[in-house]
């Protein structure tokens, strides 16, 4: 794709608010979208938001520098969730992220325009962040592959943060070997693609239940005679994570959440008021479980090479669905957040006019994840939905 033909995209498919603002670079090379957390030089870092100062990056973040130097061009910065703090990406700044598939839902968040951009080929790939499944929930609602690397593999300087100790930044791509390939360039970690072999893959006993109906649907297909292992209960990773997130996310946003509050949409300023009431007795109580629950996790994956769960519980819901849709997005995602464990989001066999689904492959290292998502991509072309 050239950036003529990206900007093309972005014009005519406008109304999906995929992006908040687009470059004047020129050149050739992959084209990418940078989720507007991301510093990219000459252009403001907004993080979705109206606080942070309307004033153009000195430089570009690390990451971009990385990209840059694999030839790679930047057509913009993709609208997000405020301040990456919700799994929707509706934004009462710059307009609520729709879905490409049916615009009467959400592309999910908080990385929806980097989703948006990728399945609407506004772009070659796309970088996203992930605190508590930001890349895999637009992954999955928008039928795209997004690729959340292991805590601590990418650089995050020049990045907005929400939760330090949880935030990733990854690819978006329109299948694993290009996201593979676009992870190599962000991290400069060496994937192959070739010579796969069949990975050993199992279900988290226990874990996946109330499914909607076409979640259940290819869940059932994709899951098909896979064994199950016991694995760390899944709601003490997600009750942990979500703990560390609420009050480091509050940490960062105090100050302005005290003085400016009405600059917040209302949603993420009641996700920071919930973290400012968090005990500090919790808080380390959380962080000293975490330790033991990545302990257990790495433990419960010594015989199997990846877990296959879904991605999330739920099809994309409608723009004006509220909060409870917040629980049924993150309930597969935010776990692995709290392991930092590398996890591949990839679309489930569909039928034509279906909204997607996506399923979740969850790995020990990055390289094996990848792989074991690319056999799998293979092995369900011949799975009829």
């Amino acid at each position: 794709m050239d950036l003529r033909e990206a900007r093309r995209q972005i014009e005519e498919r406008a109304q999906l608010h995929a992006f908040i603002a687009t470059s004047s670079e020129e050149g050739a090379g992959l084209v990418v979208a940078i989720k507007d957390l991301v510093d990219v030089a000459g252009m403001v870092t907004t993080a979705g938001a109206i606080i942070l100062p309307n004033v153009p990056a000195e430089r570009d973040a690390p990451v971009v520098q990385r990209i840059r130097r694999e030839g790679c061009v930047v057509v913009g910065k993709t609208n997000l969730h405020e301040f990456a703090y919700g799994v929707t990406s509706t934004n009462i700044h710059y307009g609520n992220v729709l879905n490409p598939h049916d615009p009467s839902r959400v592309a999910g968040g908080s990385s929806g325009g980097s989703a948006v951009a990728v399945a609407a080929a506004m772009c070659d790939w796309a970088i996203g962040s992930d605190t508590g499944g930001s890349i895999r929930i637009p992954a999955s609602l928008c039928g795209v592959v997004g690729f959340k690397p292991a805590l601590g593999t990418i650089d995050l300087t020049g990045v907005v943060p929400l939760s330090w100790s949880l935030d990733t930044l990854g690819p978006m791509a329109r299948d694993v070997a290009s996201a593979a390939h676009a992870f190599s360039m962000m991290s400069g970690e060496a994937v192959s693609t070739e010579h796969l072999a069949k990975p050993r893959i199992a279900v988290p006993a226990g874990w996946v239940a109330d499914l909607d109906e076409p979640t259940e649907r290819a869940w059932r297909l994709v899951s098909q005679g896979l064994p199950e292992i016991e694995f760390v209960d899944r709601e003490r990773l997600f009750r942990t994570g979500l703990t560390i997130l609420l009050v480091e996310a509050a940490t960062f946003h105090r100050r302005w959440a005290d003085e400016v509050p009405e600059k917040y949409g209302a949603d993420v300023l009641g996700h920071i008021r919930r973290g400012l009431g968090v005990l500090a007795v919790d808080f380390e109580e959380a962080l000293r479980e975490r330790r033991q629950l990545v302990g257990a996790s790495a433990r419960a994956m010594e015989d199997v090479d990846a877990l296959l769960l879904p991605a999330t519980a739920i099809v994309a819901p409608l723009v004006n669905s509220g909060d409870e849709v917040r629980e049924p997005l993150s309930r597969f995602t935010r776990p692995f957040n709290t392991t930092g464990q590398p996890v591949v989001a990839l679309p489930a066999p569909a039928r034509r006019g279906d909204l997607p689904v996506g399923m979740q492959v969850v790995g020990r290292t990055n390289a094996d994840t990848l792989r074991a998502a690319l056999w799998l991509e293979h092995e369900w072309k011949n799975l009829t939905p």
